[in-house]
């Protein structure tokens, strides 16, 4: 039998990502217990009958006072309420961690706003859907799938090797990550082509909302993205607002350069620039 990582577990926020974390774990009998908190009682009693947690609590200092392990799974924006709701309260050694998609300055915020004995590391598993709720919710979500992990100079070795662990076993392939470099990259890879998605679906709504009626698989998979939540979209996009200002006018850059092409009927410079991204998508 798998030795134990964390007797008690609570999960922030049952949604899909908290939800297959807790069937991720109870189900390689990597806890003990799971005690979910959320904000609404009828998605955590659901979870409880469905056996995806073992209890639950609509007060977040009773869900965390007994936890050897907390993840943060709500909306980015609410992690530092959260962490200012639930510190006093948590034991030491206790180890706290998220799935949030951004990390950078959140990071140290983070870090600096647990008590003495606490330990605050960083996670973004890559893993996800444009559907939410704890019926999409899997245990096999995370197997396979690249997990990064954004430690500070200030986080202990211990804390580190934890989360790696953590991740591994529910089935990740980890890699260690500075938190700016992090917010770098998914800004240009994840949090960007959000932002297009919603905004070509309101392109469309601009000239005529019935024309979506029309649309393809290739508008649909394009824009897929766009059925993702307005909530935790709306706080990505304010917590790494600095590097998608800088990449939404290096898009638009982009898009003046093919209209220009297509204004002068370029053909040749036209396909070159499509022949160059087909190119590099290849390669993802």
């Amino acid at each position: 039998m798998r030795e134990l990582l964390f007797k008690n577990v609570t999960i922030i926020g049952v949604g899909l990502i908290g939800a297959s974390c807790a069937l991720a774990l109870k189900g390689r009998g990597l806890c003990g217990t799971v005690h979910g908190y959320g904000r609404k009682e009828a998605n955590l009693k659901q979870a409880k009958e469905l056996g995806i947690i073992d209890e639950y609590s609509l007060e977040i200092t009773k869900a965390c006072e007994d936890a050897d392990l907390v993840i943060l799974s709500t909306p980015v924006g609410l992690f530092r309420n959260i962490v200012l709701e639930m510190r006093d309260v948590l034991k030491n050694d206790t180890l706290v961690t998220d799935v949030g998609s951004v990390k950078g300055p959140l990071v140290n915020e983070l870090e600096e706003l647990m008590p003495e004995g606490v330990h605050y590391i960083g996670s973004h598993p890559i893993a996800g859907s444009d559907r939410s709720g704890i019926l999409t919710a899997r245990a096999d979500l995370f197997d396979g799938v690249r997990c990064i992990i954004t430690p500070t100079s200030r986080s202990e070795e211990s804390s580190v090797r934890q989360i790696t662990t953590l991740w591994e076993s529910c089935g990740g392939k980890v890699e260690i990550m500075d938190p700016i470099l992090h917010d770098e990259i998914y800004a240009a890879v994840s949090h960007l082509p959000h932002l297009i998605a919603y905004a070509l679906v309101n392109t469309v709504d601009d000239i005529n909302a019935e024309y979506l009626n029309y649309a393809g698989s290739g508008f649909k998979d394009t824009t897929r993205i766009a059925l993702s939540s307005p909530e935790l979209w709306r706080d990505i996009s304010l917590l790494n607002g600095n590097n998608l200002i800088a990449l939404i006018e290096r898009f638009g850059n982009n898009l003046n350069v093919i209209a220009s092409l297509i204004r002068n009927a370029e053909a040749a410079g036209l396909e070159h620039e499509f022949s160059k991204a087909r190119t590099l998508r290849e390669k993802c």
